[in-house]
């Protein structure tokens, strides 16, 4: 075969895997958010089936993996039945368009983007594969640090319950250059605002010294950009001055708009006007102010041995309406003042992207939820602070033997304080920071048991078949030792008697068009069996 059949034959590999993981998410996204709630879904030896009761359609995948909360893993193409025995194959765009059609009627609401969307998404996976470099071009050649840039750098497909993960506003041929999953660097693009028009807080000076940014003239103080930003909301006010690009050079982690310098060993949450997943990622002002104030706070709230917060103690942005969410940037501690000689700081959704082999999973399971759950548990419910401890959210540090030794919680952007338990209001809070007592169970419940724990946990058990069952009841023990400590708080209680758990239904959220804050959550059942 010639070099022109083999890149055509790789390409054409590589869009296969696309299309499947792309109707693999919307299928789940289907079961978890539709299906299930409506018992129209069910694993019938190692087959999922799934009607679609508006459109009276029958649907089949087999299943690789059945997961007690309905998070299974698919294997094959997924098909829809066209009468008596008769199957045919679906690609992921006609999965997605008799999802449409489903919606449609189902909810009264119409979503002309939603195929397309979808079909994007998988064309955007088909690159990645394609393009993505075997090797880290530009390590720092530090162990640990290369790690933990790979593990942020690795998620090719994205959030497995999301109908379109990798879909992003703009133009591919634009984005592509700051991708995290391409393994990019560049350097940050400065700005010099004038100090008159500066709002900012924290030691936001002292720590951006470590990012060697350019000196700016007398008068204005330096801001660092995302280069992509500056493309999409370029500066127009007279007296904000292009700095070009500087600095050390950064990588964009997963949430892509977030960006780590090995070097500095600072991360720079930017401003970026491009929708990834549900929401526009840019830092409003409150999120800005209340990072600095939550620093603060969060830092007499205490943690676990073990755990600790990566904190955001500085913001900096221009301030004019407009440009002060364009250009809000927000400084994070970095990792490597919590780790110890030979260990290993790893994103915990590289951890739940694939089967995780380890020696005694039983063992590495108990130490990865002794230290995460009890933490993220009585935060809520001693103190009223809800880490939103999602798969992106966290970073686990592993031992020279890889078993996990330290739990580093990030991104205060999802940090909220259940209003309930804070009276008065802390001073220099944002009130945008609160949550009423339900939302706080619906965000604990699924950001750490739905998305983060059952992604594990499913990693877990697809290394070493058959043991999920068992892990969910160890985490059941370490839940009920929590509420114990706790004094019996009622929502540990309902969730130990079986009470279901919740999932923020994105497929829903997509389809509508909602504000991510406006999330609905549904239904997910409870693994846990009641009380043993």
């Amino acid at each position: 075969m010639t070099g022109t059949g083999l890149r055509s034959g790789c390409r054409r590999d590589t869009d296969r895997r696309a299309d499947l993981a792309a109707a693999h998410g919307v299928l789940g996204c289907l079961v978890r958010e539709v299906a299930l709630p409506d018992g129209d879904a069910a694993v019938v030896g190692d087959t999922l089936r799934l009607r679609l009761r508006h459109l009276d359609v029958t649907l089949r995948c087999a299943v690789a993996r059945v997961s007690p909360i309905g998070a299974h893993r698919y294997r094959g193409a997924v098909q829809r039945r066209t009468g008596g025995d008769r199957w045919e194959d679906l690609d992921s765009a006609g999965l997605a368009g008799l999802v449409a059609a489903e919606l449609r009627v189902r909810t009264g609401v119409d979503n002309e983007e939603f195929p397309g969307q979808v079909r994007a998404s998988r064309d955007a996976v088909g690159r990645l594969l394609a393009d993505r470099p075997a090797r880290d071009p530009t390590p720092t050649g530090e162990p640990a640090v290369d790690a933990y840039v790979d593990s942020e750098q690795s998620l090719v497909l994205g959030h497995p319950y999301h109908p379109t993960p990798k879909w992003r506003s703009g133009d591919p041929d634009t984005w592509r250059a700051y991708a995290p999953e391409l393994r990019t660097a560049f350097r940050l693009h400065w700005l010099a605002v004038p100090d008159d028009l500066v709002a900012d807080a924290g030691p936001f000076d002292p720590l951006v010294a470590a990012l060697d940014p350019p000196r700016p003239p007398a008068g204005h103080r330096a801001l660092p950009v995302h280069p992509w930003q500056l493309s999409l909301v370029p500066p127009t006010h007279l007296r904000l001055r292009r700095l070009g690009a500087a600095g050390v050079p950064v990588r964009p982690t997963a949430s892509v708009r977030t960006l780590y310098a090995p070097e500095a060993d600072l991360f720079v949450k930017a401003s970026l006007h491009v929708r990834i997943t549900n929401c526009l990622r840019k830092n409003a002002r409150y999120e800005l102010t209340g990072a600095v104030a939550l620093s603060d706070l969060l830092s007499r709230v205490p943690l676990p041995a073990g755990v600790a917060l990566l904190t955001e103690p500085a913001y900096r942005t221009v301030d004019l309406p407009g440009a002060d969410e364009a250009y809000g940037t927000i400084l994070r501690t970095g990792v490597r003042p919590h780790l110890r000689p030979g260990q290993i700081p790893l994103l915990a959704a590289a951890l739940a992207a694939g089967p995780l082999p380890v020696a005694d999973p039983v063992a590495w399971w108990r130490a990865y939820v002794g230290l995460l759950v009890p933490a993220v548990l009585g935060c809520w419910l001693r103190h009223g602070v809800v880490h939103e401890a999602h798969l992106q959210n966290v970073v686990v540090v592993l031992d020279r033997e890889r078993r996990p030794v330290r739990m580093l919680l990030r991104d205060l952007e999802g940090v909220k304080l259940e209003t309930r338990r804070w009276s008065p209001w802390p001073r220099g809070v944002p009130p945008e920071v609160g949550y009423r007592p339900s939302d706080a169970r619906n965000r604990i419940v699924y950001c750490l048991f739905v998305n983060h724990l059952a992604g594990v946990c499913g990693a877990l058990a697809d290394a070493r078949p058959g043991i999920e069952t068992l892990l969910w009841q160890e985490l059941r023990a370490v839940v009920a030792a929590v509420a114990a400590d706790l004094g019996e708080p009622p929502e540990l209680r309902a969730l130990l008697r079986g009470r279901p758990l919740t999932a923020k239904a994105n497929l829903l959220v997509r389809w509508r068009r909602d504000a991510d804050r406006a999330a609905v959550f549904v239904p997910v059942p409870n693994p846990f069996g009641g009380p043993r």
